[in-house]
């Protein structure tokens, strides 16, 4: 078996609890570069491997699998698979999982540290002190009595919602594929919850169908007073309409825990901006979440290797090497 990650991604996304179940299940080879492994670093690494463990950094392209004729499954530690060539490894009969979403509570936690550093200026007044100036008094806004709007109704969106609705917030939603039977939340069209939202926050699914949501006409939705808060994927984001309103004072500010830059990062020159507070996409670092996603592939390889598809597999009925079962 190989787990893919680099020694810093074992360190913050793995742990050595969840690499000692794996060890007690299978010989274990470790990455031990500081970089993703490529395709041809990969097929390398795991040429008599059955397992590979990999993290969100490592792609599985589709001319792997072909080249990896012992390799049984791909286990992703993570939710996000686009990079996972999954119809190249249908083909080759190879399994593909994915991790559930153990981070719920920790992305919802730093949407709400978003939005009241966002109005309270926290970020900003802490540089001035640490450089030695004076902050600028500046009146803020209580989140109580003002409206969320989030954009995605999945188990991020609802948590937030319910931690939204417990500080006295009003919550609108848009999403065109959920039914909310909520009275108190009020399911709306985007473009309605951009015009009304006091905070913004973008939680949709990642999909070609979403690709630049949030550009200059959504933007142009928006009030002047408002934040845009973005903690799911920089693909949503026109991030060149985000900017040119945020220069010319359009909208308040924003706040962003992802983007287009490496590793699903926010983009340095957006991150810069004065009304811009980021954070290098560690909405989901917490060692309770990671725990949740990397014990969970133990789980998977153990149900793999028993020649069970386990539950998070997104190619069962392709599965053409599974092992035998044991009688």
């Amino acid at each position: 078996m190989l787990l893919a990650h680099t020694p810093q991604m074992r360190r913050d996304y793995y742990g050595e609890r969840s690499l000692s179940g794996l060890r007690a299940l299978a010989e274990v080879r470790l990455h031990d570069g500081s970089e993703a492994l490529d395709a041809a670093g990969l097929v390398a690494a795991a040429a008599d491997a059955d397992v590979i463990v990999a993290d969100r950094m490592t792609q599985g392209p589709g001319e792997i699998f072909a080249k990896l004729p012992r390799l049984r499954a791909f286990v992703r530690c993570a939710v996000d698979i686009r990079n996972i060539d999954v119809n190249a490894a249908s083909a080759a009969g190879v399994l593909v999982t994915r991790a559930s979403p153990g981070f719920v509570p920790a992305v919802a936690e730093l949407a709400l540290g978003f939005m009241v550093d966002l109005s309270r200026s926290v970020s900003r007044a802490t540089a001035d002190y640490h450089a030695g100036r004076a902050p600028e008094v500046v009146m803020g806004r209580q989140l109580s009595g003002s409206r969320i709007g989030i954009i995605g109704y999945g188990s991020i969106g609802r948590y937030l919602a319910d931690l939204a609705r417990a500080l006295g917030m009003q919550v609108l939603v848009a999403d065109p594929f959920v039914s909310i039977d909520d009275a108190a939340i009020q399911h709306v069209p985007l473009d309605d919850l951009l015009a009304r939202s006091d905070y913004v926050v973008c939680l949709a699914i990642a999909n070609e169908a979403t690709e630049n949501l949030i550009g200059k006409a959504a933007l142009a939705r928006m009030q002047k007073h408002a934040f845009f808060i973005n903690l799911s994927r920089g693909n949503l984001v026109d991030e060149a309409a985000l900017a040119a309103v945020l220069i010319d004072g359009r909208i308040a500010g924003a706040a962003m825990d992802v983007g287009r830059a490496p590793d699903q990062m926010p983009s340095p020159d957006l991150a810069k901006l004065p009304n811009v507070i980021a954070t290098p996409h560690v909405g989901g670092l917490t060692p309770e979440a990671i725990e949740h996603q990397s014990s969970e592939t133990v789980r998977q390889v153990a149900e793999i290797i028993r020649g069970n598809a386990p539950v998070g597999a997104v190619n069962a009925g392709s599965w053409t090497r599974r092992p035998e079962k044991a009688a």
